[in-house]
């Protein structure tokens, strides 16, 4: 896989970049948010797999960066930064990154989202993967029926992504729509963190828990409905159709 590593820090670039040669990825190293870009510009030669973005850059944010890698492509962009804060990792989720890792982190957390974006289908610029396959409660794994759902002032068009409550689009990322989805599958049934950490970031790795709780956080916050996701504590999260 090619990497595009945006850091500022030479000294920090060229360690990690050293690590993740050793496990078979080809790194591009930008130090700024314009060269970044101008690296993901098609006539650059081969797509990146994923870009591991530091929001600390000398030329502007890193939240602005993202948020215009996202405009141009579906590159998976994993934010690696020292801003540990919720709001920031919800401000990052928003703009459009698949994931968000607080250094210091550990090598091999690092490795396995980049593994776990890898995995998700490849997309165009602007398009949006298929809605996941929902979770028995055996953990069995079925294609999401075709057409929209309705859960009280919630819709949700599966074939289009898209969101309306009380007849207002949501604009939503793409991991709050596949969680979403997913748990609209079957109200009221509990789906074990384990069941939705794999069948949407599709990973069993253990740091993305905190991830699911930001997109958690985001996804109610966005419905204004928070009893809509119901925490079950020391299980999962459950679904509850809000009344009309």
């Amino acid at each position: 896989m090619r990497l595009l590593l945006v850091e500022d820090d030479d000294r920090v670039a060229a360690a990690l970049s050293a690590v993740l040669a050793k496990h078979g990825f080809d790194v591009t190293h930008a130090r700024s948010g314009e060269e970044a870009l101008r690296a993901l510009l098609p006539a650059q030669g081969p797509s990146y797999g994923c870009v591991l973005l530091d929001l600390g850059l000398p030329d502007q944010d890193g939240f602005e960066v993202c948020s215009r890698i996202r405009r141009r492509t579906s590159t998976p962009v994993i934010m690696v930064t020292a801003r540990a804060d919720v709001r920031s990792r919800i401000h990052g989720l928003n703009l459009g990154a698949d994931d968000y890792v607080v250094k210091p982190y550990d090598t091999g957390e690092l490795l396995a989202r980049i593994h776990a974006v890898g995995r998700r289908p490849p997309l165009r610029p602007g398009a949006e993967s298929a809605a996941p396959a929902p979770a028995d409660g055996a953990g069995a794994a079925e294609r999401p029926p075709a057409g929209s759902l309705q859960l009280g002032p919630v819709d949700i068009e599966l074939p289009t992504r898209r969101v309306m409550v009380s007849g207002e689009p949501i604009a939503l990322t793409r991991k709050e729509f596949d969680l979403l989805a997913l748990l609209a599958q079957r109200p009221g049934v509990v789906f074990r963190r384990e069941q939705i950490i794999s069948e949407v970031w599709r990973t069993s790795w253990e740091g993305t828990g905190r991830t699911l709780e930001v997109h958690v956080a985001s996804l109610r916050a966005k419905l204004r409905m928070p009893s809509m996701i119901e925490t079950v504590r020391g299980v999962g999260y459950r679904l509850v159709v809000p009344a009309v």
